[in-house]
């Protein structure tokens, strides 16, 4: 196994929502991390998890100030990551954000030359591919065990978050929609299975120009206006030739797709949801009968989450620790900036192709991030 540091990197959280109580928790799974402060846009929230496990609660301003803060670890909502990432950035802080990166790849592609102008990490969700499930994968793929990728799906379907989310409009506004909010797994996992997007093509539609609000909450009972496709069917187009169709949908009650098939020259490859770090990656060679690999006995690949009765496999905060490694060895986080953006780009593009009806050009490339052995991935465990 690789050393560990004996430096801990801070992190400061701000957005104490449902999602910060993911990365809270696991913070204390890896060696080379540690909370020491959070802010919230509401004072008592940013209380309550401070309260919880054991930080200091300050206002934004506050953190992006506080010398103890190497890395502001950025769980905002989606309309307020640029704004955070940027002033963290300027700040003097590394930085990880939740998914997506920014709203708009202009947006993105400042906040990565922020990050390299200023020397400073940039990284962000989502770290799924780091997973059990994940490196399986791109083991397979890296052995040639489906030979040439020539074709694949992906599917995201569902119906939506207003049944159980208790203010879901934020994810019905433009940065939000199915391609965004859930995009970034899927297409993050195929960048890294694949490499590059060249070109998309896509149909976008709305199921519904209205929502009402089912959860239990402040909202129940009341509706809202969609302002974003929650409907879409694209085609990607990957450097290496391979062509993906990538469905994300939230007008869908059930379906039957697999989460991501890849298929090529010597093989197919199934993988499970990829929102998740674990489940089960299978393998059928030239049409044989398919070979399961299941995770959970596999690094980050047991089943922890929800805590009272675990069902699935979540180790958010994974990619702030690698990216706490990059920082001691001076490499590129896996869950980099770089790879956010193209995904950015991809998704940007295939809501531009839904809305033109044209195929749109993804012109920048990014290379693969580096295969996770399995020694550098259990040497960030404390």
């Amino acid at each position: 196994m690789q050393g560990k540091s004996k430096t801990k990197l801070g992190i400061g959280v701000v957005g104490c929502g449902n999602i910060s109580m993911t990365y809270l928790r696991n913070a204390a799974l890896f060696g080379e991390v540690e909370l020491r402060a959070c802010a919230d846009i509401s004072p008592d929230m940013a209380a309550l998890r401070a309260g919880e496990y054991g930080i200091r609660a300050l206002s934004v301003d506050a953190l992006l100030a506080d010398a103890e803060i190497d890395l502001v670890l950025n769980l905002t909502v989606p309309a307020a990551h640029f704004d955070i990432s940027f002033s963290a950035l300027s700040a003097g802080k590394h930085v990880f954000t939740e998914k997506p990166l920014a709203t708009s790849a202009s947006d993105g592609r400042r906040l990565v030359a922020e990050a390299a102008e200023r020397g400073l990490l940039l990284g962000s969700a989502p770290d799924t591919f780091l997973g059990a499930a994940g490196r399986r994968a791109r083991c397979l793929m890296d052995e040639g065990a489906i030979g040439r990728a020539v074709t694949g799906t992906a599917f995201m379907m569902g119906r939506g978050m207003e049944h159980w989310h208790p203010n879901p409009q934020f994810y019905y506004q433009p940065g939000g929609g199915p391609v965004f909010d859930m995009g970034p797994y899927y297409l993050t996992m195929l960048v890294n299975l694949l490499g590059s997007v060249a070109r998309v093509m896509a149909m976008a539609t709305r199921g519904q120009e209205e929502r009402l609000i089912t959860a239990e909450g402040p909202y129940r009972n009341t509706s809202f206006k969609v302002g974003t496709p929650t409907n879409i069917l694209s085609l990607l187009e990957f450097r290496s030739g391979a062509t993906v169709t990538f469905g994300a949908s939230w007008d869908v009650f059930r379906h039957s797709n697999h989460p991501i098939e890849l298929h090529g020259t010597e093989g197919s490859l199934r993988l499970p949801d990829p929102d998740t770090f674990g489940g089960t990656v299978s393998l059928s060679e030239r049409g044989a009968d398919w070979a399961d690999f299941p995770s959970e006995s596999e690094l980050y690949g047991a089943r922890n989450w929800p805590f009272a009765a675990p069902d699935r496999a979540n180790y958010r905060m994974l990619g702030v620790a690698d990216l706490s490694r990059a920082l001691a060895t001076g490499r590129k986080p896996r869950a980099s900036g770089d790879l956010a953006l193209h995904v950015l780009e991809i998704m940007e593009a295939i809501l531009a192709s839904g809305e033109s009806r044209e195929s749109v050009a993804v012109n920048a490339t990014v290379d693969q991030p580096p295969l996770f052995q399995d020694d550098e991935a259990g040497s960030l465990l404390a």
